[in-house]
């Protein structure tokens, strides 16, 4: 007889979104985003101020419109 178990896990991203115009996106305005972001991820995570962070604890991609930062938590459900 086999012998297996299941679960579902739930899966958030949370995006931090920088517009890009014709020339792109403005250094005050990434700055300000990758703060928010980080920040955001540390009091998810519980991680400290001097503690340095995972290389991909943050991701960036690129849309037509945008610059998009994002982390992706996983939360197994009972």
């Amino acid at each position: 007889m086999a012998t297996f178990t299941s679960r579902t896990i739930t899966a958030t991203r949370r995006e931090w979104v920088v517009p890009t115009g014709p020339r792109g996106a403005a250094l005050g305005d990434m700055q300000a985003a990758v703060v928010a972001a980080t920040q955001d991820y540390r009091h998810y995570h519980l991680v400290e101020d001097h503690v340095p962070l995972p290389d991909d604890a943050l991701m960036f991609t690129t849309t037509d419109e945008a610059i998009v930062i994002s982390y992706t938590v996983e939360t197994p459900q009972p």
